[in-house]
């Protein structure tokens, strides 16, 4: 498995506040990642950095190249969704597939044109005739038409309804994920990306305060539902978070010992979305 992202002592300031701060991370080959963080924590800021849309102090080499110096080379091997349409509102569907034909050697028109046949989206529309949606629709096609090793997706279902969103990922993981692409998305939807991710990154004031695989959560991390009579004994063994659901006690728990967790209550692996609260009021006690 190569990395096709490295990072070290990854560092941005905007003035006095860092952005990031002496980051250090890898991105494997294949993988699927999940980068959650608060508003301001950092996200956009590391996606802006391994894009080549930001300087930075630091080393991050992204497909074999320091974005600051090989970003034309790195980019036709990297494609990227942002969270608000970036297409021209007067630009029509059939022109738009016409220009990233013209202008990115890994693109295929034919790929492209599968994927609309699924949709609503006429060739004739204009982008400023089509719903968020079907904008949203057009996007994912012009990009899953072209041969990239790495996606990055910034809040990338922004606005959508239930439908399109499901569509949207639904779409990603059949038809563009494989075993030699890799994604990088950031989404405060993190119940609809949960059963996607293969690793996990969360990020707080410019900071990575959890970086593991799905399966290494899964083994760290467990929950356990504490009867009152046993309250006591749950945050002996300090507890990473506890709160409290239908009048008993629910702890979150990271690497403590599964046999004195099985004598409290059953136990559960958290949802990300637990886990990420219970990190970040950690954090910011």
């Amino acid at each position: 498995m190569s990395t096709l992202v490295k990072a070290r002592g990854l560092t941005k300031h905007y003035g006095a506040l860092a952005a990031l701060d002496k980051v250090d991370f890898d991105i494997e080959e294949g993988r699927i990642v999940g980068l959650i963080g608060p508003n301001g924590a950092g996200k956009t800021t590391a996606l802006k950095a391994i894009l080549g849309l930001t300087d930075f102090d630091g080393e991050l080499d992204v497909l074999g190249h320091d974005p600051r110096k090989g970003r034309e080379k790195m980019m036709r091997e990297v494609c990227f969704i942002a969270d608000v349409a970036t297409l021209p509102r007067w630009l029509k569907v059939a022109h738009a597939i016409e220009y990233v034909e013209a202008v990115h050697p890994r693109f295929s028109r034919t790929r492209a044109l599968h994927f609309l046949e699924r949709t609503k989206i006429s060739q004739a529309s204009r982008v400023g005739q089509l719903s968020k949606g079907m904008v949203t629709q057009l996007h994912l096609a012009l990009i899953m038409a072209i041969d990239a090793k790495l996606l990055i997706l910034d809040e990338p279902t922004l606005g959508l309804d239930i439908l399109y969103r499901k569509e949207f990922y639904s779409n990603l993981l059949n038809d563009y994920f494989d075993e030699k692409r890799t994604i990088l998305v950031t989404t405060h939807q993190v119940e609809e990306v949960e059963k996607l991710l293969t690793d996990l990154m969360f990020i707080h004031n410019g900071r990575i305060v959890l970086n593991d695989s799905m399966e290494g959560v899964s083994e760290k991390y467990a929950e356990v539902l504490v009867n009152a009579e046993r309250v006591e004994q749950a945050r002996a063994l300090m507890p990473l978070h506890e709160r409290e659901v239908f009048g008993k006690k629910l702890f979150l728990f990271e690497g403590a010992d599964q046999a004195k967790l099985r004598d409290l209550g059953e136990i559960h692996t958290p949802s990300i979305a637990d886990l990420f609260v219970a990190k970040m009021k950690g954090e910011v006690q």
